[in-house]
């Protein structure tokens, strides 16, 4: 009896073990499936914020086309609500940028970026250190437009004409001062208008103005607009210009503004700078590294024309401030 007793006490204890070992099995495959979760969703920020401003440009420009889908991206691929934000371009985004509530990165040309970290020129007495380089985005042409109707097809035909040479901070106004006085001209010799791109293309269709400067990549929104209705000249820069210009601001690059835009007959040979974006330097790391790898792994989903020049490879063209640690550490994974 003692025997059948001891058998049955056994056989019950084999079974406990049995059971025991069937629930730490399934406690120890919890945790693993937990940790498959997390290494899908590794690349969100671990950061407490909560929204983003994105400062582009003027509703008619490429900056604010672009800032659309940017902001949209970066939404989507870090969790942080971002908002593209109307501004007055890039001189005005770098002074936002420095104040604490005015956003957190911004469009801006790479010569005007480089003006605001060396305190020269417009930021002149006023130098900011408290951004940095996100990345590289696109050429941005320097694009003089006029209309069939002003006769003007030369820089010297601008003398003593009314030109809108960008709103008051862009960094249009920069390029149109440097490209004059390449041109042995002043903002002296010629009626200068303070416009932003949708004014200017306004002014031109209703005569108001004969020319204007307007830097932004081609095709411009407002440019698109103006030729729906008015015959549109681009005026070029020589070689000899664009040298003699390059070589007294480096961050210039010959360009062209490509027969059939704006349906110009021939290629019209002009300058560039560069289209980039900025952010805050005391944005966390992580935040900055998600949002670089929001934008420059997903340029397939650029619509706009300048899509196909934002890639990773050439994201630190061109950029001569400091860049961010995070944006920094997206490009080193790239290479």
């Amino acid at each position: 009896m003692k025997k059948k007793q001891f058998k049955l006490l056994m056989l019950l204890s084999i079974f406990a073990l049995f059971i025991l070992a069937a629930c730490g099995s399934d406690s120890g495959s919890e945790p693993e499936s937990s940790g498959g979760d997390d290494s899908a969703s590794s690349d969100k920020p671990t950061s407490d914020i909560k929204f983003l401003s994105l400062l582009t440009g003027g509703t008619q420009g490429t900056y604010y086309a672009l800032g659309g889908t940017f902001a949209d991206l970066i939404t989507t691929e870090t969790g942080i609500k971002t908002t593209a934000e109307v501004s007055q371009a890039s001189a005005a985004n770098m002074t936002a940028l420095k104040e604490k509530d005015k956003g957190e990165i911004a469009f801006v040309q790479t010569d005007i970026a480089y003006y605001a970290t060396e305190g020269t020129l417009m930021f002149e007495g006023d130098k900011i250190d408290t951004i940095a380089a996100l990345g590289a985005l696109y050429p941005e042409t320097i694009q003089l437009v006029t209309t069939e109707a002003s006769g003007i097809k030369t820089y010297a035909d601008l003398k003593g004409k009314k030109i809108s040479v960008g709103a008051p901070g862009s960094g249009t106004y920069a390029n149109a001062e440097q490209l004059l006085e390449i041109h042995g001209l002043t903002m002296d010799d010629i009626k200068a208008q303070n416009l932003d791109f949708g004014e200017s293309t306004d002014g031109l269709q209703s005569g108001q103005i004969d020319a204007a400067f307007i830097t932004a990549g081609t095709p411009t929104g407002a440019v698109e607009s103006l030729n729906a209705t008015t015959k549109v000249n681009i005026i070029g820069v020589d070689a000899g210009k664009a040298d003699e210009l390059i070589a007294k601001y480096p961050y210039y690059a010959k360009d062209t503004v490509k027969a059939g835009t704006y349906g110009i007959a021939n290629d019209v040979e002009t300058v560039s700078v560069l289209a980039m974006l900025a952010v805050k330097k005391d944005l966390p790391e992580d935040v900055v590294y998600s949002m670089t790898k929001a934008i420059y792994n997903n340029t397939d989903k650029i619509s706009h024309a300048k899509g196909e020049f934002i890639k990773a490879e050439t994201g630190l063209d061109g950029i001569s401030i400091d860049v961010h640690p995070g944006a920094q550490k997206y490009f080193d994974e790239k290479k």
